[in-house]
């Protein structure tokens, strides 16, 4: 089985294509879709990968990843943050809290495959050494 990724994103349709894409290459593929327990979620779920979109009923994004950010094992997680807002300080607080990748939405399929399959990448060369 590929790399475990865990996308929380409250959006049924947009979470659904991702899973069927990534599922598609390789990759197992859980998903949640609020803000609130998210930190638990990930917790519980050890992923691989993480996809997070900003704007979640609960909790943000943000904030999300700022906790888990701040808890042992999960400083080096991958990240890639999603966000139908765009603007430079979007970026920047993704930056600031953690982000490895930003997307804006909308995306197309191969954009968010090349992302996910590049913050894979780095993992298997880790595992590598």
């Amino acid at each position: 089985m590929g790399l475990h990724v865990l996308l929380i994103e409250d959006e049924p349709n947009i979470a659904e294509a991702i899973r069927f894409i990534l599922s598609r290459d390789g990759f197992s593929v859980s998903t949640y879709g609020d803000g609130q327990d998210a930190v638990a979620q990930v917790v519980s779920l050890r992923p691989d990968i993480l996809i997070l979109d900003v704007m979640l009923p609960g909790q943000s994004g943000y904030d999300i990843l700022g906790q888990l950010r701040q808890r042992a094992g999960f400083a080096d997680l991958p990240v890639l943050m999603l966000t139908a807002k765009g603007q430079g300080r979007d970026r920047e607080t993704a930056a600031r809290v953690g982000a490895d990748m930003f997307m804006t939405k909308p995306f197309s399929n191969a954009e968010i495959l090349a992302a996910v399959r590049s913050l894979g990448r780095g993992l298997t060369l880790r595992g590598a050494e």
